[in-house]
């Protein structure tokens, strides 16, 4: 049977609201025709492209195999209408990245490099939550997310997460203010910025504390790594950090990286789905040395 694009069509717009009334309304259709239009589709396919849950629909693996194919296929035709409108083709490419609302600009940035200044490419930057992202990615939304933590997949979900780099963290601070203070006295006399309790960052620092019998003096929780860039560029106080937040004031001189704290890591993830082929751009970005993405930090000696 031949593919019905009409109905692949309705099938993209369930998809990319999650909502059969809101679908149809914006189809102008009604909620019986279009359900029994997409029926035909799964029909025609073999399988059921959607699970409902409650009001809502969500993919099912089928479905977000045809998902998609469907995105392809409509951004190629947004393509040609365009290419008619104004008589030349768009050979520009799509990339659509998430990233996790606390992960480091400057790595995002860093990140992205090779791909910022091309004009074949138009790139999308998503920020929000890590389950907010992960959902846009099942449906196809995203091509990759880049997280600070990695995720399981399951048949359901087949996410995969991969490590890109790995950077200590280090205890950072204004110029001249530690002498030969060891890195215990630091962290028991400065007042100290950390990240909040549900950052891996806070849990491997309070583990090390623990392992040290240490009680540091801590002035403020921060969730967001660019509001402690902000707290430690403006305020006296220390800040448990990867340098890679504050590298542009490190290089100028207004902060100094007091060096690693043992065993305490930021680890950073590019987390996309199980496909068989894998875009060339997705396969250049995850092919660069992690090296070029982070820069390098002294280490505490006890």
């Amino acid at each position: 049977m031949r593919l019905n694009y009409h109905h692949l069509f309705y099938f993209w717009t369930v998809a990319k609201t999650g909502h059969l009334t809101r679908a149809a309304e914006s189809l102008h259709v009604s909620q019986s025709a279009l359900s029994g239009q997409i029926r035909k589709l799964e029909e025609s396919l073999g399988y059921e492209l959607f699970v409902r849950e409650g009001r809502r629909l969500r993919l099912s693996e089928a479905g977000r195999v045809a998902f998609g194919y469907a995105e392809d296929i409509f951004r190629q035709g947004e393509e040609l209408a365009e290419r008619f409108r104004s008589g030349a083709q768009s050979n520009r490419e799509t990339l659509k990245i998430g990233a996790v609302a606390t992960l480091s600009r400057n790595f995002q940035e860093g990140f992205l490099r090779p791909l910022l200044g091309r004009e074949d490419l138009e790139l999308s930057i998503q920020s929000a939550s890590l389950e907010d992202l992960l959902r846009r990615l099942s449906a196809h939304r995203l091509d990759l997310l880049l997280s600070n933590q990695p995720v399981h997949g399951d048949e359901e979900n087949p996410w995969r997460s991969r490590r890109i780099a790995r950077q200590s963290v280090s205890l950072i601070g204004p110029q001249g203010e530690t002498g030969t203070a060891s890195f215990s006295e630091v962290i028991q006399t400065k007042s100290l910025i950390v990240p909040g309790r549900e950052n891996n960052i806070r849990h491997a620092f309070d583990q090390l504390c623990d392992y040290h019998r240490l009680s540091p003096r801590i002035v403020a929780e921060v969730d967001d790594m660019a509001m402690m860039r902000l707290l430690a560029r403006d305020t006296k106080h220390f800040a448990v950090l990867p340098p890679v937040v504050v590298r542009d004031e490190l290089e100028s001189g207004s902060l100094c990286d007091y060096g690693a704290l043992p065993g305490v890591f930021e680890e950073f993830y590019a987390i996309s789905i199980r496909r068989q082929f894998e875009p060339p751009l997705l396969t250049s970005l995850l092919s660069q040395p992690s090296e070029e993405l982070l820069s390098r930090t002294a280490t505490w000696s006890f």
